[in-house]
Order: structure tokens, then C-alpha cells, then sequence
């Protein structure tokens, strides 16, 4: 199974599932859950008030839209999120998707809520023959180390 849904401290703020924009797009749109000022060089964490859930060899590479660099100067400062399949519904922040995002121009930017700022894109992914984890993910953002 292969879904996004709202986490439950969103469910009353009028979240929109992601998709895709055309028959052919590759990512889902990612869209900010609540309106976020970013400075110039400063990183801030946009929420988007929904988790995703995958099968066992996926996981949703989160990539910044085209257009964030290009009309805004904003971009991800992590260049590619990877959501883990064990990301979903972790103890810490239920799975919360949240995209870095750096402004690098020189004037104050403001994301508004509904703002699609990123496409995810589920992708498989594959094992060395001699893979030896077990350990599961016990935290939320950045817990693996």
C-alpha cells in the first residue's frame, strides 16, 4: 500500500492530499501547511501536515519544485529528503513530512499555506546481498543519525 494521509494534529486545518498534476508527473505536489516567513539565509522547517506510507523496498524522495530557485531563490537545504518506510507513524512526530527550506536571495519570502513547494516521488530501492539491519527507527526527523 502506498498512501499519504494528514497527521492527527492537522486533521482540522483543511489539508489537502497530495497529486499529481498531470497523467504523466512523476511527483506528488508538496504543498506548505501553514504560512512561514524565511529570512534571507535563514533554513526553516515547513510543515506539510502529512505522513506517508509505502511498502517495504520504497521510500518518498522529497525534491524542491523547479520554480522555488528559479522565481523565489528559495531551495531545500538538504537538496533531496528521503522519507523511510519506518518514518511513518514513529513515536516522536507521527511521521510529519517536513521540507528544509533555505532562503538564498536577499529579501524576506513568505510561503503561503496551499503553497506547493516540493514534489515527492516514491521510488524502490535495493539491498546488498549482505545487508545485516534489523535495528527499527525508534524517533522522528533526523533519528537515524
Amino acid at each position: 500500500m502506498r498512501k499519504f494521509e494528514v497527521i492527527q494534529s492537522y486533521l482540522d486545518k483543511d489539508i489537502k492530499i497530495p497529486e499529481r498534476a498531470t497523467k504523466y508527473s512523476a511527483g506528488y505536489d508538496l504543498a506548505s501547511a501553514e504560512d512561514i516567513t524565511i529570512n534571507p539565509g535563514e533554513i526553516k522547517l515547513v510543515p506539510t501536515g502529512l505522513k506517508a506510507d509505502m511498502p517495504e523496498d520504497e521510500a518518498l524522495f522529497v525534491y524542491p519544485r523547479s520554480s522555488l530557485g528559479i522565481k523565489r531563490r528559495l531551495t531545500m537545504s538538504n537538496n533531496v529528503g528521503v522519507v523511510d518506510k519506518d518514518y511513518y507513524n514513529n513515536a516522536e512526530n507521527e511521521g510529519h513530512i517536513m521540507i528544509p527550506i533555505y532562503n538564498f536571495g536577499t529579501e524576506v519570502q513568505v510561503i503561503k499555506k496551499g503553497e506547493r513547494i516540493a514534489q515527492g516521488i516514491f521510488q524502490k530501492y535495493g539491498l546488498t546481498d549482505n545487508d545485516s539491519a534489523k535495528k527499527l527507527r525508534k524517533g522522528g526527523f533526523g533519528s537515524s543519525n
